[in-house]
């Protein structure tokens, strides 16, 4: 069965919890922040560095905004892996999309 779509209404919640993420947890990186990119079912998650965006996390959305499927990206092979569980913030990996935000700063701390 084909994933949701992310409804315009989702994507406002979701944005709303990445700007506060940024603002309450990132408050002294300036030059790097967490940017949403919107595709189907998937929110990616990376971060803004310099003007560019650095891959982080893909979520799905299940239709629940607390239970989203997710995958880490893969710098060494240049993709995202639903399959990988051994990283470094993995334990912090709880279906939110803030648990996916704090797993991929101790993954890939900005």
């Amino acid at each position: 069965m084909a994933k949701p779509k992310i409804p315009a209404e989702i994507k406002l919640q979701a944005d709303a919890i990445v700007a506060r993420f940024n603002v309450e947890q990132l408050k002294n990186q300036s030059y790097a922040h967490y940017v949403t990119n919107y595709r189907g079912a998937n929110l990616y998650l990376g971060h803004e560095r310099w003007g560019k965006f650095w891959p982080v996390c893909r979520l799905t959305y299940t239709g629940d905004m607390e239970d989203w499927e997710f995958a880490i990206y893969k710098y060494s092979d240049e993709h995202y892996d639903p399959e990988k569980w051994f990283f470094t913030g993995a334990e912090e990996v709880d279906g939110t999309i803030e648990g996916a935000m704090r797993a991929g700063l101790k993954a890939y701390p900005p």
